[in-house]
């Protein structure tokens, strides 16, 4: 999308936002074109929440702003110009849920892709930094804001040749726990959240659109889908103003960590 046709949509966004009704708490979800981030504005919309959802397929987001009543938004997490244009057009925001990010390849320390871990760390590390230097003051100001930050159990341990993956997500994990204390006695909550297994596109984007490698994580077990993810989100944005629920992990049945699962 051209510069001049994000700006006209960042314009429309800020006469949506601008029309709402008095009292219409408004979240903003990062990388909502699919799975978790399209799940979770949809839960949010049916809870009341007027939904900016914002992703790099600007098409996609668009037809879900239009089917959850919601507003759409061009957003690419490492592009500072598009974070600033995005919180510039929001006169309230709510609830921010960070659930852009990703991972890409599969491989030792030793042959990593120095591009792909460039993409990991910038999309999972410093777009979440973008997007929270960029609406933490309309999060405070809204006087009840929540952050809710995806992460994942590979925040949580290394495994064998997944390490630039693990290291931005424990990156993305510290950051998001260092803000609970740096903010502590403003009016604003923060949530990571932690999933396991969730088969979403997650795959198929690590491993290029290889349909066969991204189905094998899935195989002998019942993983968790998008929606269980969404609900938990949810619960959290529901919560009483004084309850902060720092941390929740949610993984299938048959998953124990990120490298031991129960397989039929």
């Amino acid at each position: 999308m051209s510069t001049s046709a994000a700006n006209n949509e960042y314009a429309a966004a800020a006469e949506a936002i601008a029309a709402l009704d008095e009292g219409t708490k408004v979240a903003v979800v990062s990388g909502a074109s699919s799975g978790i981030g399209e799940a979770t504005a949809r839960t949010l919309a049916e809870q009341g929440f007027h939904v900016v959802v914002g992703a790099r397929r600007f098409e996609r987001v668009s037809a879900l702003a239009e089917e959850i009543g919601g507003t759409a938004a061009p957003l690419d997490v490492t592009n500072t110009d598009q974070v600033a244009a995005l919180a510039e057009a929001l006169g309230r925001v709510d609830v921010l849920v960070n659930n852009a990010g990703g991972a890409k390849g599969q491989s030792s320390i030793m042959d990593a892709d120095i591009e792909q871990w460039r993409w990991m760390w910038e999309t999972n590390v410093l777009g979440t930094l973008h997007m929270l230097r960029a609406l933490m003051p309309k999060l405070i100001a809204s006087g009840d804001g929540l952050v809710v930050t995806i992460t994942s159990v590979a925040a949580l341990e290394a495994y064998d040749n997944g390490s630039g993956y693990t290291t931005a997500k424990t990156a993305e994990s510290v950051l998001h726990r260092t803000l609970r204390g740096e903010f502590l006695g403003e009016p604003v909550r923060f949530t990571e959240i932690v999933p396991g297994l969730v088969e979403t596109e997650f795959s198929l984007v690590r491993f290029e659109g290889d349909a066969e490698k991204a189905a094998k994580p899935y195989q002998g077990l019942q993983p968790l889908v998008a929606e269980d993810v969404a609900e938990v989100v949810g619960f959290v944005a529901s919560r009483p103003a004084h309850v902060n629920l720092d941390r929740i992990d949610i993984k299938p049945r048959a998953q124990h960590s990120a490298q031991r699962a129960y397989r039929e």
